[in-house]
């Protein structure tokens, strides 16, 4: 329970809202690890996910709350017998959708090529084409995300992401287009995490968002949405299945685009505290 669905499944039907994963696989082979799972299942897509104590920051990156936290449809997993590739495709019903959007008939596609080289090293590129829009509008959506992982379990570690999409420009009437091209977003992201004890963590953040389009982030303004945002974490661990956090983050965008109690801001500063416990 909790604003992770109230806000993530809003678009959701009914019952729908409510789940967060519902998924089932069966094992294609007895001598390789290749699976076939169908349901509703987290995301592939990014390094971040919607538990917060499994992220190395305790908001996520504006990337990630900005692409899938969860996909339905079937999918396909392969890993390598030495561990080091695992290689995924699947058949989707949307961009964060478990019903299909109105108007679209889909399906879209998504892939993952992960390779790791080393325990110290993850490398990640994921895919996805389809739409989120309906077929009126004959609005493509090509998507790229990559990450590196590195060092994430020894005294310093270092996440470096980047994301990259582009929606198709829409027909506005019979077959005629808004313009030639494409509507581009973009957004690198560098996460540094350093132990400072066998019980805390002090993580740091830079990141940046363009969507000049409203694509992803709609605003309303003439430079839309482009935002740098800094941040910095410490975590305690309390015990082995409870963590304390704390983060202060400051937003810095283009455009007054920030709610502020007199009118908006170009700004935005806030301070979050967090215990988490697991069982």
């Amino acid at each position: 329970m909790g604003t992770y669905a109230q806000y993530n499944y809003a678009a959701e039907q009914g019952l729908l809202k409510n789940i967060y994963e519902a998924n089932a696989g069966v094992k294609l082979s007895s001598k390789k690890d290749l699976w076939l799972d169908a349901g509703i299942f987290s995301s592939h897509i990014g390094f971040e996910s919607a538990i917060s104590k499994d992220c190395w920051t305790l908001t996520r990156s504006i990337l990630a709350e900005n692409s899938p936290y969860y996909l339905s449809g079937a999918k396909l997993t392969y890993n390598t017998s030495n561990g080091k590739w695992t290689l995924l495709g699947s058949v989707l019903n949307g961009w964060q959708r478990i019903a299909k959007l109105p108007g679209y008939s889909g399906p879209s596609v998504s892939t993952q090529v992960q390779y790791r080289p080393s325990s110290k090293v993850t490398l990640n590129w994921s895919t996805f084409i389809g739409s989120d829009r309906p077929d009126s509008l004959k609005q493509g959506r090509f998507f790229n995300n990559f990450y590196a992982i590195i060092n994430p379990t020894g005294k310093f570690g270092v996440i470096l992401g980047f994301d990259i999409g582009a929606d198709r420009k829409p027909v506005v009437s019979g077959d005629q287009r808004v313009g030639d091209g494409s509507y581009i977003w973009y957004s690198p992201v560098l996460i540094a995490r350093l132990a400072t004890s066998d019980k805390s963590y002090l993580a740091g953040r830079i990141e940046q968002y363009t969507d000049k389009n409203g694509v992803i982030i709609p605003t309303g303004t003439a430079n839309g949405f482009q935002t740098f945002g800094y941040s910095i974490n410490y975590d305690y661990v309390i015990l082995p299945n409870a963590l304390f956090r704390i983060e202060g983050k400051v937003y810095s965008s283009k455009d007054a685009i920030f709610e502020k109690a007199n009118g908006l801001s170009k700004t935005n500063t806030s301070l979050t505290t967090s215990l988490a416990i697991s069982f």
